[in-house]
């Protein structure tokens, strides 16, 4: 469930650029169907057109008519809007301020790349935009990307595999740890069949080997921290400049930092899930992307947890490190 909600971060952070807010960014539902390819491949619509997939991302002061001149540049090209994510900021410092995510299906004949590009900049001089930005994946490059995780695989794992399976179009430069894996684990083996590196720096109280990464990941678009068990500290933050997303297995903004899934059994509460949201100097206290439910925690841990600790025969005396592993 971790790892799922991971990619559906990904998933929305390369096809948007999205710009960081202090609002919810709802996803439509489904995401990503079975089997779904992102927007890589090329479709045919039925008048037997070739048809690619944009998506247009947008920020600007908010006033009236920004949805009906956008919708109107997509469609004076013969362009189809798919669907559309608005929402405003209200806690804006200057005022309100507006934001969008347009997904839309185009006939690149018809609508050239570079006129989109000038498209992009004409409207965000009409409302002086902060952002205007259109991105086709599949055709423009894909974005670079570094995974920093820690001793546990699995949202690394299945995103490596998501990854070779072309569910997520990146470019993946390396992978960091500050765990040491072995030359013969499967992490390992995968990444040097791909002839991805994999950076070991066991990090101590004295030092976070921020440097070291910061040269690693200068030429990254974004960062994915798949379980990385580290606290990115604000002057790495200042330095790297880009967006990073990080998975956090609980409901926030409750249950913030260590054991959430023990902090919500003890304040009795009923749901407990993971969320995706962008890192900031306050822990776990970036803007949210995506949250999902997994389960009821007083029934999970009373009931499927408790038979899992009976089926590997642990002691009583172990409880709270199950949970603390949870």
């Amino acid at each position: 469930m971790q790892s799922r909600n991971m990619l559906r971060a990904v998933y929305w952070h390369m096809s948007s650029f999205f710009q960081r807010s202090s609002s919810c960014v709802t996803l439509p539902e489904p995401f990503f169907p079975k089997n779904h390819r992102f927007y890589c491949e090329k479709a045919v619509d039925r008048d037997g057109k070739l048809s690619l997939h944009g998506v247009h991302i947008f920020q600007c002061p908010d006033r009236l008519g920004i949805v009906a001149k956008i919708a109107e540049c997509i469609a004076s090209h013969g362009a189809n809007i798919l669907n559309t994510d608005l929402f405003i900021d209200f806690d804006g410092q200057i005022g309100p301020v507006f934001h969008s995510r347009s997904e839309f299906a185009f006939d690149p004949l018809q609508w050239p790349r570079a006129a989109m590009e000038e498209d992009a900049l004409n409207l965000a001089h009409i409302f002086n935009a902060q952002k205007s930005v259109i991105r086709v994946p599949g055709i423009d490059p894909n974005l670079k990307i570094a995974i920093l995780a820690s001793a546990q695989d699995h949202c690394l794992v299945d995103m490596m595999h998501r990854w070779q399976g072309g569910e997520l179009p990146v470019q993946l430069t390396s992978v960091i740890s500050n765990h040491q894996r072995g030359a013969n684990t499967h992490v390992v083996r995968f990444l040097e069949r791909h002839g991805i590196p994999y950076h070991y720096l066991p990090t101590s109280k004295t030092n976070n080997r921020e440097e070291e990464i910061l040269q690693i990941v200068s030429s990254t678009d974004f960062l994915v921290l798949a379980r990385y068990m580290q606290i990115l500290t604000p002057n790495f933050l200042e330095r790297y400049g880009k967006d990073i997303i990080n998975i956090h297995h609980g409901l926030l903004p409750s249950f913030r930092g260590a054991n959430p899934y023990k902090q919500a059994f003890k304040s009795g509460v009923k749901l407990i899930g993971a969320t995706s949201h962008f890192v900031s100097e306050e822990l776990d206290g970036g803007p949210i992307i995506e949250q999902m439910v997994c389960f009821q925690v007083q029934s999970f841990l009373h009931g499927e947890l408790l038979k899992q600790l009976h089926a590997l025969s642990l002691s009583s005396s172990n409880y709270d490190e199950a949970l603390n592993c949870s």
